[in-house]
């Protein structure tokens, strides 16, 4: 999280590719605080961050739940993350007929 005294867009120069590259080091506790603070604080001002993070977080949760804490292959996250991307864009896709 930031600091009292970071201002607002202080974050906001980051590169969004850089963040989400970065961003199972956060999900995982692996990174240093002032990474933590910087990753933090983009996801926190960045819409399209921040929906990203939240599938990783679901991505996450879910491999948890059916591999027992093991670390599930890199196969089987990337089916997981497409279908739950795919899933959220027909969930917030919406047609407009004129």
């Amino acid at each position: 999280m930031s600091t009292p005294n970071d201002g607002p867009s202080e974050f906001a120069n980051l590169d969004c590719s850089a963040v989400l590259a970065d961003i199972w080091l956060l999900l995982d506790n692996e990174c240093d605080s002032g990474a933590r603070a910087r990753l933090e604080g983009h996801v926190n001002g960045c819409p399209s961050c921040l929906e990203q993070y939240g599938i990783e977080q679901q991505i996450k949760a879910l491999v948890s739940r059916k591999c027992g804490g093991e670390h599930a292959p890199d196969s089987l996250r990337e089916r997981l993350r497409i279908k739950l991307r795919t899933v959220t864009i027909q969930t917030t896709t919406t047609y407009r007929i004129e």
